[in-house]
């Protein structure tokens, strides 16, 4: 290795380089200036319009900006034409644009079922057909699009299958509130099948928006395979489905209670149920009622019992439903009731004979009146009562409401055909007239309102069918805990106790929804000519299933033999969506058929989703899988967390801080995210809130980040486990960091040279900073790796990001520039080997990185020179990922470089002092002859870190240090900075008293727990032998402090 240049050298052409920066600072400067000028006078001249001014200023910047830094159009679908010379500023929306297309048109996203590569396959969670794309997709986006990609390039045979669920509720809404808008009219009013060809246009001219927005955010998903769960192969699964389970007598017929809706007139899941806390009495408005309703309340009335010579009181948030009550419960121990154990109160309503039970699993003393009406078709406890004594007190379920919630026949005339809430007040004044009203207070209460209508849930008695999920469950537990066979991990594994709860306590599904759109149940029921009753469902043996009404009509021959049939009716009702996407993972593989993708793709690699749906969709999707499937559906399950603001809060569009993707991606204003707002369907009051929000949080609107950025963002997020405090300051952060990755190309572009071939180059023979690189990304490269392996994003991003800006760029990129400074022929081999070097890290780096930024890494990724002869050359996406390379470490080369940082820290420390050009000699004092063979090694990537004009190793009693101020590094070595005029003695004091107590509060914090009762006996002896060593260097250092502090005290008293 050649001699570096002398300090004098150095130092002339420092200077050099600033003057001609200034030169051309000044240049630039004087030439906006110039061109401003010439734009004002224009515009004076002409008075021209806002257009024009636009025109002019763009003008100007059109001549600043040559024609060689601009990208060429490039033709949708094929390869992206590169500016001949880089842009100095990374633009996110110029670089993002043309990749994608060409990366679709080449086929690098199709999976090939015959391939001999071991296959990867992951499912998109299928988002709503009504859906627009929301931040929760996007972190879906990015964490499965870093996993596919890396698996790709890593030699998989990836498979990530694009979906797009129907989602019954949500569209049917859509397209209902569409045609009232349009036409004034009601599904009702154009009947079944024109609704249902209304709501497949809608799906044809909106359904795909959300997909064609995922494109945007870079996904590299098999189009080819894009399905729909409405479509023929996933209806025919579906289908499918019901019959085998059905036939297995897992799928029944029976009357439940639901969750009802009766706006939408069906039964909804309990996912669909949002849980509101009523505190005290509460007015709220209910879809259908001009005035709001008030919750909230607990209302007394009495019964009278049978005989009339006694009365008994009971309470109920929900007073209307007495009127389906079949009987009272009291608590066997309860004293006051005694008297009335086996006895009858009388309806006052209807002459109901209510039998009094008593019930020590419904009744609670201390809980109102301490008597509870029981009303079983309208209460989920009153229900289980009810099931409790059914036999034993012949009781009859009563159902009171009709699907849209009036009062029916069972309720009786004086009611009949009343809304439920309007029929509330109106029990209470009957009662009133009656003398049996009691009085009201202010009650806590849990009420639910369905998510798509806002209306009030009603629990009501239904026929529906139900999935028996007790075995199935049992097989879907024990895949994740049978440690002798275990089949699934579930990450985070603090899900797993969830998983353990929901499991353990599964009730019957119910499948069944009173819609129109979705899946048509397979079921027929059958009229016979000996039937009693002719009403369509009165009999539950009438019901036959089969995939068609042909298949239908044989089972109904069969079971009905030798009866007369006088007709078969298709079940009505639909299937709930959670049914579908249960079976997705079959589904899209081809199942039930055998298909090439089903033998070479089933079971998928790894579910990935928000922990938020863990039971309602991941745990279905195992239980059908392992049943229908043979096998689990995928053998791990990552679950993310939920997005949140960055101030903690759920993402609300009446707090006005929901963030879109595409505005984070391609940056809007105030104006814009206000406008927004003003286009959906808040409130005035809502409206001021959320604006005022969006103000404080977003007071210039969201810079232009780029989907790499936003990426980036989401997947550093990941560390935090349940919920993402996102705060956009961050993603523009990213999108500036992107600008340090351009730059660095641009440098090496700049030193590499047009005629640059890459070719390997023996690493042992390479310069000190070119060893270095390579050993610290070999550990970022296994980092990386291992984090992405285990599931640990967040971990890989750091790895990745404190390589690139930490060590390539800060450091690297640095300490090799003093090799092209001219073209000194003693730095001949150097430059050569950091040529090679900075080609090896680009190259490696940007494929390390490619994962997480797709967009930024292929535009500069094809801008290096390549290797010869190979197809992975076309793509980044398609070449290899980084594996480590032996031969690149070297933990010796890495620890001498902990030396060069944290000297050259000390010593930037010292600099901080003066100013910012300013460069002055260095000293360096070491108290061993291997630290001093080290400094004086490195002297030139100290002095060009750490820009100091020179570096001199001194002894103790050199003159020259008591101009100096003094940073203690390590036990071993202190660096001082000649400061001359700007030492304040008294500072430099300070700074070492500070340094002292911070080595003592150590020391002592140690000793003490090397002193602690049961030390020795209970610590392993390694980290004891850890301990002494790091006791010891603690003492060496404050030696060495206390050594620096005298002698600096001695030249401040000579001084004097």
């Amino acid at each position: 290795m050649l001699g570096p240049e002398t300090p004098e050298d150095l130092e002339r052409k420092k200077k050099k380089e600033e003057k001609a920066k200034e030169k051309e600072a000044k240049r630039l400067k004087a030439l906006h200036k110039k061109e401003a000028s010439k734009l004002q006078e224009a515009q004076k001249a002409s008075n021209t319009s806002k257009k024009t001014e636009k025109k002019n200023a763009k003008r100007v910047t059109e001549e600043e900006n040559s024609q060689d830094f601009v990208d060429p159009t490039t033709p949708l679908g094929e390869k992206k034409q590169l500016s001949p010379i880089m842009a100095k500023q990374y633009n996110p929306n110029l670089v993002e644009k043309s990749w994608y297309a060409w990366w679709e048109q080449k086929g690098f996203f199709v999976a090939d079922s015959k391939s001999s590569k071991p296959p990867f396959v992951i499912v998109l969670p299928p988002p709503n057909v009504t859906g627009a794309l929301h931040i929760g997709h996007g972190l879906t986006a990015a964490i499965q699009d870093t996993i596919i990609r890396w698996r790709r390039m890593s030699g998989y045979n990836t498979l990530w299958v694009p979906g797009m669920d129907h989602a019954g509720i949500a569209t049917q809404v859509v397209v209902e509130k569409k045609l009232m808008r349009e036409s004034k009219l009601t599904r009702h009013d154009i009947g079944r099948e024109k609704f249902v060809s209304e709501v497949w246009k809608w799906k044809t001219e909106y359904g795909s928006t959300i997909l064609n927005q995922e494109r945007r955010l870079g996904v590299s998903l098999d189009w080819s395979r894009e399905c729909f769960t409405m479509d023929d192969p996933r209806s025919k699964a579906v289908t499918e489905a019901f019959v085998r389970l059905y036939k297995e007598n897992l799928i029944k017929r029976d009357y439940r209670l639901v969750n009802w809706d009766c706006v939408l007139r069906t039964a909804i899941s309990d996912i669909e149920v949002d849980y509101k806390d009523i505190k005290e009495r509460t007015l709220i408005n209910v879809p259908g009622y001009k005035d709001p309703v008030e919750f909230g309340v607990l209302t007394s009335f009495a019964y009278p019992l049978e005989g009339g010579s006694d009365e008994i009181v009971v309470a109920t948030t929900r007073v209307e439903t007495m009127l389906g009550d079949i009987a009272i419960a009291v608590h066997p121990k309860d004293a006051r009731y005694t008297k009335f154990h086996g006895k009858f109160a009388i309806h006052p309503f209807n002459g109901r004979k209510l039998p009094i039970i008593c019930d020590d699993i419904l009744v609670k003393m201390e809980f109102g009146t301490g008597a509870v009406k029981i009303t079983p078709a309208h209460d989920p406890n009153d229900f289980e009562f009810g099931n409790r004594y059914r036999k034993h007190y012949n009781l009859e379920f009563i159902n009171i409401f009709t699907d849209d919630g009036k009062i029916n026949s069972h309720g009786g005339s004086k009611f009949e055909g009343m809304p439920r809430f309007k029929a509330r007040v109106a029990v209470i004044e009957a009662l009133k007239a009656k003398g049996l009203y009691r009085g009201d207070t202010s009650n806590e209460m849990v009420l639910g309102f369905c998510s798509r209508t806002q209306d009030v849930i009603e629990p009501m008695i239904k026929p529906q069918w139900f999935v028996d999920c007790t075995g199935m469950a049992k097989d879907a537990l024990d895949a994740v805990f049978d440690e002798d066979n275990k089949k699934i991990e579930i990450i985070p594994k603090q899900y797993s106790a969830e998983w353990k709860r929901w499991l353990e306590n599964i009730r019957d599904w119910c499948i069944s929804r009173q819609l129109w759109w979705g899946h048509q149940i397979p079921a027929w029921y059958v009229t016979l000519e000996d039937d009693e009753l002719k009403e369509f469902g009165v009999y539950d043996k009438n019901w036959v299933v089969g995939r068609n009404e042909e298949e239908a009509q044989v089972e109904a021959n069969d079971k009905f033999a030798g009866k007369t049939i006088i007709q078969m009716v298709r079940d009505p009702d639909v299937l709930d969506t959670w049914f579908s996407s249960g079976l997705f993972p079959l589904s899209v593989l081809g199942w039930p058929d055998n298909t090439d993708d089903f033998k070479a793709f089933y079971p998928t690699s790894v579910l990935e989703t928000g922990h938020d749906i863990l039971f309602f969709w991941v745990a279905r999707m195992v239980m059908l899988g392992m049943k229908l499937g043979g096998d689990v559906p995928f053998r791990k399950i990552y679950l993310h967390p939920m997005i949140r603001d960055a101030h903690g809060r759920k993402m609300s569009k009446s707090l006005g801080n929901v963030i879109d993707p595409l505005e984070v991606i391609n940056g809007i204003s105030l104006e814009g995210l206000h406008k927004r707002l003003e286009e959906g369907n808040l409130d005035p009051n809502e409206l001021d809130v959320a604006k005022a929000g969006q103000k404080k949080d977003f007071p210039s609107g969201i810079a232009e980040c780029g989907a790499d950025a936003l990426r980036f963002a989401l997947v550093s997020y990941t560390a935090q486990s349940d919920r993402i405090n996102l705060d956009i300051q961050r993603v523009v952060g990213y999108r500036q960091w992107c600008n340090k990755l351009w730059n660095a190309i641009r440098f090496a572009m700049s030193k590499l040279g047009d005629n640059y071939v890459p070719h390997a180059a023996p690493v042992l023979s390479m310069p000190f900073s070119c060893r270095w690189i390579l050993s610290v990304l070999n550990k970022a490269i296994h980092k990386t790796v291992s984090s992405l392996d285990s599931y640990e994003f967040s971990d890989a991003a750091t790895a990745v990001y404190s390589w690139w800006q930490f060590q390539l760029c800060d450091i690297f990129i640095e300490v090799i520039k003093p090799y092209f400074n001219g073209d000194d022929p003693k730095f001949e081999s150097e430059r050569s080997a950091a040529r090679d070097t900075l080609w090896i890290c680009l190259d490696t780096g940007l494929r390390l990185l490619h994962p997480f930024m797709p967009f930024v890494t292929e535009e500069l990724w094809q801008r290096l020179p390549k290797t010869s002869g190979s197809r992975s050359n076309e793509s980044i996406m398609i070449a290899k990922y980084p594996s480590v390379k032996e031969e690149w470490t070297s933990e010796e080369i890495e620890s001498e470089m902990g030396l060069v940082e944290a000297a050259v820290k000390s010593l930037r420390s010292l600099r901080s002092q003066l100013p910012p050009s300013e460069r002055r000699p260095a000293y360096a004092l070491c108290k061993s002859d291997q630290i001093a063979a080290i400094i004086r090694g490195r002297e030139l990537e100290i002095r060009t870190l750490a820009s100091v004009s020179s570096l001199e190793v001194l002894a103790d009693n050199d003159a020259r240090l008591a101009e100096c101020g003094v940073e203690v590094v390590s036990q071993h070595l202190s660096v001082y900075l000649q400061l001359q005029g700007a030492l304040n003695a008294e500072v430099e004091l300070e700074k070492l008293r500070k340094k002292r107590e911070d080595l003592q509060k150590q020391y002592e914090s140690l000793k003490k727990k090397t002193s602690a009762s049961g030390y020795k006996q209970k610590v392993p002896q390694n980290i004891q032998d850890e301990d002494v060593a790091k006791l010891d260097k603690l003492m060496r250092e404050l030696a060495l402090v206390e050594e620096t502090n005298r002698n600096l005290e001695s030249t401040i008293a000579e001084d004097r």
